[in-house]
């Protein structure tokens, strides 16, 4: 089982904090700002006398207000179609155990979420990953390398759009492209698409769900965290019209009981959220994604292509090591009191060697803590390319 590239540093952090160095956290996708009133409201004013289980697919009422969500998106499911998970993550995890027998392989595009390559060992798979390039700013590859790697074996491709950790967005094309393979070698199609409200080109958002053909093999992945900054809520969804596939997966969900009474809750008051809220969200990450891209490629040495959705990019960083280096700002840096806390870009990836010199940074803070987090990256980097000079 791989350690989180995300949380694998955190006692660093909190060893530096304990020295009085003040760690900016770009590491991890914790959204800083605030979660809709609504749902903090819902939340103040629960009047119940017990606390009990709710069903193991989750609320009716709650999965009926989703598919009005859904359908903003031109996505058309019914309540049915829905069972309410325990955060997105245990919806990877049960989507990975009903559909794939130990041995099976699931081809992912890397780098990718870390926490699919510990999904699929708990269910006995193996990862197939298929490279994708900083310099290209990840786009996928032509079909013909997907081919490669299709063997008997195979039973899935996972995705995820917009793209954590990269903020790529699939094209038009490139869905396209997967929902021709899905069909030609009848996989099963993972679709992490936890990040849809946060899209920052014109190009269109498509859906697994808006693809035709294959509307039995496409499995939607889904969860609040992101969309409401509803993180310690747990709350995901698993979503598909593929009955047996369902079926399956209930077991799994009855077997865990059920998902967070109190986290269904608020989720399902969170959708009466206004569309300020939406707005706002979203103009915020606007901002801060240009401030942290336009400071990271004014760096000398470091690139980071431009991220099109989500709140993530994968930086070049003009060091060999960057684990060796993301501990050395947490364990033996500052700069006036303060440090900065990254994701080793090698955790998000399986081939050995990929992703040395590069970094996940999340922008998940307001524009004057990026603004310094970037000036204190700056300083790491010259202290450091001179104690390696020295070395």
């Amino acid at each position: 089982m791989p350690e989180s590239p995300i949380r694998k540093l955190a006692p660093l952090a909190q060893a530096a904090k304990s020295r009085g160095i003040k760690v900016y956290h770009l590491n991890i996708g914790q959204p800083d700002l605030p979660t809709p009133q609504c749902g903090l409201d819902a939340l103040k004013h629960i009047d119940r006398e017990v606390l009990e289980y709710s069903p193991s697919q989750g609320y009716l009422s709650y999965r009926e207000k989703l598919t009005d969500y859904y359908k903003k998106y031109d996505i058309n499911v019914t309540a049915d179609d829905i069972i309410i998970t325990s955060g997105g993550s245990e919806a990877v995890l049960f989507a990975f155990m009903s559909c794939l027998n130990p041995g099976d392989e699931i081809i992912v595009p890397e780098p990718a979420y870390a926490n699919y390559m510990a999904f699929a060992i708990s269910a006995g798979a193996k990862i197939r990953t298929i490279a994708t390039s900083i310099e290209e700013g990840f786009a996928l590859p032509r079909v013909e390398k997907f081919e490669e790697l299709i063997n008997e074996r195979t039973r899935a491709i996972m995705i995820c759009n917009p793209n954590n950790p990269t903020g790529y967005l699939y094209t038009r094309r490139e869905m396209n492209q997967i929902r021709d393979l899905v069909k030609k070698y009848d996989l099963y199609l993972f679709s992490d698409e936890v990040y849809r409200e946060y899209i920052y080109t014109g190009s269109p958002y498509i859906s697994a769900m808006h693809l035709e053909g294959i509307e039995q093999n496409a499995i939607l992945i889904d969860s609040v965290s992101k969309r409401y900054s509803e993180c310690g809520i747990r709350i995901g969804a698993l979503i598909t019209k593929n009955k047996e596939v369902r079926d399956a997966v209930m077991k799994f969900c009855q077997a865990r009981l059920s998902p967070p009474l109190i986290g269904q809750i608020v989720a399902e008051a969170s959708l009466d959220a206004p569309e300020t809220y939406y707005r706002d969200v979203y103009d915020e990450y606007v901002e801060r994604r240009k401030c942290l891209i336009d400071g990271l490629n004014r760096i000398p040495g470091v690139y980071s292509p431009i991220p099109m959705g989500a709140f993530y990019t994968v930086a070049k960083l003009p060091v060999d090591d960057c684990e060796r280096f993301c501990k050395w700002c947490l364990e033996e840096f500052d700069y006036e009191g303060e440090t900065v806390m990254m994701a080793p870009a090698s955790g998000f990836y399986t081939t050995p060697g990929a992703g040395h010199n590069q970094v996940r940074i999340a922008y998940v803070l307001k524009k004057e803590d990026l603004t310094r987090a970037l000036l204190v990256l700056r300083k790491a980097l010259e202290c450091y390319r001179g104690k390696i000079d020295e070395e």
